[in-house]
């Protein structure tokens, strides 16, 4: 009997999203869950909601509380943070080669060398260089899957993923889905967890 699935939509440039890309694999092994990764970017999403900026920026205070809550949750997790002295920072490349590994099979390992070049390394993850020094340190074949990462039928699946998000009625990240079940936040992961373990006993 196959394992029940849980959608991981995340953004690269998002808090949040930090914390849930270093803990779900494990969680989820633990809870016998497969997760079906679903890099997109927040900025269209924002942009049809009004927002032209992330809302931790248009409203201060709850920015200051984000940072806080970041750097307790992160305490708390055993994860190393550093509050980017740019945010949020341009998650396109680095979303466009995460579509590669969600199709070769490294997402995982990715997304949190990524996450950690960006919220404890501050790191331009925006910048090739980066994103090349990453993919080597991984010993993966950096031309080859940059050029992939840049092919138009890459930027057009990236493109559709972020218009299928919003569909979907995402509106921010990380958001979890089962089946046509919706979480939103890194603190909702186990309740995603524990619905997809009921829907399929």
């Amino acid at each position: 009997m196959p394992r029940p699935v849980v959608e991981f939509w995340f953004e690269f440039a998002s808090t949040y999203s930090y914390l849930s890309v270093m803990r779900i694999e494990q969680a989820a092994e633990a809870a016998g869950v497969e997760v079906a990764w679903k890099p997109f970017l927040l900025g269209p999403v924002f942009l049809a909601l009004g927002w032209n900026d992330s809302p931790f920026n248009i409203y201060p205070p709850k920015g200051r509380y984000m940072w806080r809550d970041l750097e307790r949750l992160s305490a708390r997790e055993g994860l190393p943070f550093h509050r980017p002295s740019r945010f949020p920072r341009n998650g396109l490349l680095a979303a466009r080669v995460a579509l590669i590994g969600v199709e070769d099979g490294w997402v995982a390992p990715f997304a949190r060398a990524v996450m950690r070049a960006n919220f404890a390394e501050d790191r331009e993850i925006g910048e090739p260089a980066v994103i090349e020094d990453i993919l080597a340190t991984l010993g993966l074949p950096v031309g080859e899957v940059m050029a992939r990462a840049q092919s138009d039928a890459n930027k057009l699946a990236l493109r559709c993923q972020t218009e299928r998000a919003a569909e979907l009625g995402l509106f921010g990240a990380p958001s979890f889905r089962v089946g046509d079940e919706l979480f939103w936040g890194n603190d909702r992961l186990e309740d995603a967890l524990a619905w997809a373990r009921a829907e399929t006993a």
